[in-house]
């Protein structure tokens, strides 16, 4: 589809009233539709191309300190891209226009990897190398792991421009990284399960017991770490 075509639906799906009454008919108005949201399928494909390049980054990271005989610090990559009907609600709720432009500029989360460390230390180390790499661009930086969030929540945001090569050359993509370790990830996707229902209750003693709990797995996390070095230096590994 050519590019002006592109802007023109764009700007008919800003005012959906307006592009009903566009396409009376059903069948033409689906068309129309499905005309309107290519570009943006278009997109979310090219952020699963970026999703790709960085995991593959963090993968042979792993494997390289594994070669220099250090204990490979990644534990699990995961990673997603937002599916349509999740950009169409972020977009909602930023209230910006519903054009390719604005998605780009104004979301930068549409594509997300998360990276699980086995202890604090690894999460700078994995951090470090990847921004070592001259084709990453840090654009964005949030250490809510020396600066948790009030609710104990801890974890390294990163946002990083990265390319992709396709048959019409370079893109350059943002992607959302999140570096943590397992107890942080543990504490993370319970808070995420138990804290859903905002109507509870006892909501501020939940609340209360879950910062308590981060403050643990912090400290279980701080605790195995300079157990790891103490075993370490007793091998003769440090």
């Amino acid at each position: 589809m050519a590019d002006n075509n592109n802007e023109k639906y764009e700007l008919e799906l800003s005012n959906l009233e307006a592009f009903a009454k566009q396409y009376p008919d059903p069948n033409s108005r689906m068309e129309a539709l499905k005309q309107a949201a290519m570009p943006f399928y278009e997109l979310l494909t090219y952020y699963e191309c970026a999703i790709d390049e960085v995991v593959t980054k963090f993968n042979i990271l792993n494997k390289d300190y594994s070669l220099n005989n250090e204990q490979n610090p990644i534990e699990s990559i995961q990673s997603r891209v937002k599916s349509m009907e999740s950009l169409v609600d972020k977009i909602n709720r930023k209230n910006i226009p519903f054009t390719i432009e604005s998605v780009v500029n104004n979301i930068n989360d549409i594509a997300g990897v998360r990276v699980v460390c086995k202890f604090p230390e690894d999460v700078y180390k994995v951090r470090d190398g990847l921004l070592l790499q001259d084709d990453i661009h840090l654009l964005e930086e949030k250490d809510y792991i020396r600066h948790p969030k009030p609710n104990g929540y801890r974890s390294l945001h990163l946002i990083v421009e990265t390319p992709i090569f396709l048959s019409t050359g370079k893109k350059l993509m943002k992607v959302e990284i999140q570096i943590r370790t397992i107890a942080e990830n543990f504490w993370a996707a319970l808070e995420h399960q138990l804290n859903y229902k905002k109507d509870l209750p006892e909501i501020a003693s939940i609340k209360e017991e879950l910062n308590k709990l981060a403050e643990e797995s912090a400290n279980l996390d701080n605790r195995m770490e300079i157990l790891k070095h103490k075993i370490m230096k007793l091998n003769g590994d440090e």
